[in-house]
């Protein structure tokens, strides 16, 4: 049987090249470990959602956030990354806080009332670590004076730079690629402030697997970030290296939320 892999959290069009060379290196490393069934190619063809609960899984790369609230038995995590941009600090990230440029806004506290971008509910940098990070602030559960939706972090930075909105929390990771290959979708914004950290985003395999074959996933990721014949795709990509991670090093994931819940915020508005 042929298995799924994808590195679709971080797989803009301008990175599918870093990215199908990074599969490449970790393939070969597999296959040479004597898996079977490793696929030559990523899976761009579905949802990351139908691919993360594929039973055929052997390494994607989810959020945090429904890793912890909808992924617990579906899958297991490998490891987490090191990323080399602004804001990461070993295997952990933020989220930036972003306005327009141009924009009066100097602190938190002056969005009150303001138009807010996220991503999706369900994520991690977009939603949660901005709702733990302005919960101190809201009044009867509200903050903002309205939250749109936008299905994507770039979107997001799209509706802020254009004024459909006055604020988003772009994961960190994403703003330093863009900035670093796409300048233009970053030239219309600035940051205001940075979120608290958490873990960077894990690869994850199926939650069967063994524990033999997520070590062997393990090493495959650090030795294919190791090549310096992939150092192109790796520099591109700011990848830097894994740590192991287990889902008990989400739990500050969870914290943040009930945080915000105790502040009376539970949910962004």
């Amino acid at each position: 049987m042929t298995r799924t892999a994808s590195l679709g959290m971080y797989d803009m069009p301008w990175l599918h090249s870093a990215n199908d060379a990074l599969w490449t290196g970790i393939a070969a490393r597999l296959r040479a470990a004597g898996l079977s069934g490793v696929p030559e190619t990523l899976d761009r063809d579905r949802p990351l959602g139908e691919i993360w609960r594929d039973p055929a899984l052997r390494l994607a790369q989810t959020c945090g956030y429904p890793l912890m609230t909808q992924l617990a038995d579906i899958v297991a995590p490998v490891a987490a990354p090191v990323y080399r941009w602004p804001g990461c600090s070993g295997a952990a990230h933020c989220s930036v806080v972003v306005v327009a440029v141009g924009s009066h806004y100097e602190a938190l506290g002056d969005l009150r009332g303001g138009r807010a971008a996220m991503n999706g509910r369900d994520s991690n940098s977009g939603m949660n670590l901005l709702r733990h990070a302005v919960a101190p602030l809201a009044t009867d559960g509200r903050f903002f004076g309205a939250v749109v939706e936008t299905g994507s972090h770039l979107a997001s930075l799209d509706h802020v730079a254009w004024g459909q909105a006055d604020v988003a929390a772009v994961d960190c990771v994403t703003f330093g690629l863009a900035r670093r290959h796409r300048p233009d979708l970053t030239a219309g914004v600035r940051v205001l402030a940075e979120t608290a950290k958490s873990p960077s985003l894990p690869f994850v395999t199926r939650a069967s697997a063994s524990a033999e074959e997520i070590a062997l996933l393990r090493r495959a990721l650090a030795e294919a970030i190791a090549d310096p014949e992939l150092a192109a795709a790796t520099e591109a990509l700011g990848l830097a290296g894994v740590e192991p991670v287990t889902a008990e090093d989400y739990e500050i994931v969870l914290a943040y939320e009930r945080q915000a819940e105790a502040a009376g915020y539970p949910a962004l508005a």
